[in-house]
């Protein structure tokens, strides 16, 4: 009995230590806040516009993914090739707001926005982006294993319109037998109508071209050999909707 007693007293014993370096070890796991996080992003996009790949190289793990605004699929190796100085005459700042952060005690995300400012031989250009990252502790370093970087829409700038060729345009235009869409001027604007739906302002941006506010996308008025228009073009993605015009 007396050996019995001794050996729970030292099975207990050993659980307790166990318990206790477990706490210990997972009290000298790195911990990591946002306010951390967003200092190491301000890092990465304040290295831009120098072309500095240093924190890029200390910031992402080997096995990092990153997807950007182009549609590209980069690993770190073309993640750090692509980190190139801006051309002589080109200079520019990247500003992140807005993060929000999920924090965990091997993981953390962090999703933000870029504002972005270029000026390109004294003309300012600007542009937001917003961008999700996924840091992940491994060997007691924070390292981003994931990013991806979406570019916010905006309208094109409106260009002259050429009111006097609306007329033109208008009529309507056919997809397929019974859908239709009309194209119509008060004199001062041009609208189109699928169908009973609402009227949509065409914007005009150059020549024959429109676009909606706030719908990624032009219009176009395509004109056959005689000069007259023939059709309306629906593009999107560099892809064409033809309707044709009918009357």
């Amino acid at each position: 009995m007396k050996r019995d007693g001794k050996r729970t007293i030292l099975i207990f014993g050993c659980a307790v230590l166990g318990l206790t370096l477990g706490a210990c070890s997972r009290a000298k796991q790195p911990v990591i806040t946002q306010d951390e996080l967003a200092r190491r992003t301000q890092e990465l996009v304040d290295s831009i516009a120098s072309g500095d790949p240093t924190p890029w190289k200390k910031y992402f793990a080997e096995d990092s993914m990153m997807f950007d605004e182009k549609g590209r699929s980069m690993d770190k190796a073309a993640l750090v090739k692509d980190i190139t100085p801006l051309p002589p005459g080109y200079s520019g700042t990247i500003k992140l707001v807005k993060a929000q952060s999920r924090i965990f005690p091997n993981t953390a995300i962090l999703s933000y926005d870029l504002n972005e400012t270029e000026t390109i031989f004294g003309q300012n250009m600007n542009a937001r982006y917003h961008e999700t990252d996924t840091w992940m502790l491994r060997g007691g370093d924070w390292q981003i294993v994931a990013s991806q970087i979406l570019r916010y829409y905006e309208d094109p700038a409106p260009g002259k319109a050429e009111t006097k060729k609306y007329p033109e345009y208008a009529g309507s235009y056919e997809i397929a037998p019974g859908k239709t869409l009309t194209v119509s001027t008060d004199g001062a604007n041009l609208y189109a109508q699928k169908g009973q739906g609402s009227k949509d302002l065409l914007i005009p941006e150059a020549p024959d071209i429109f676009f909606r506010k706030g719908v990624e996308g032009r219009r176009l008025f395509r004109r056959n050999n005689g000069g007259k228009v023939d059709a309306l073009i629906d593009r999107r993605n560099n892809e064409d909707v033809v309707w044709k015009k009918i009357k």
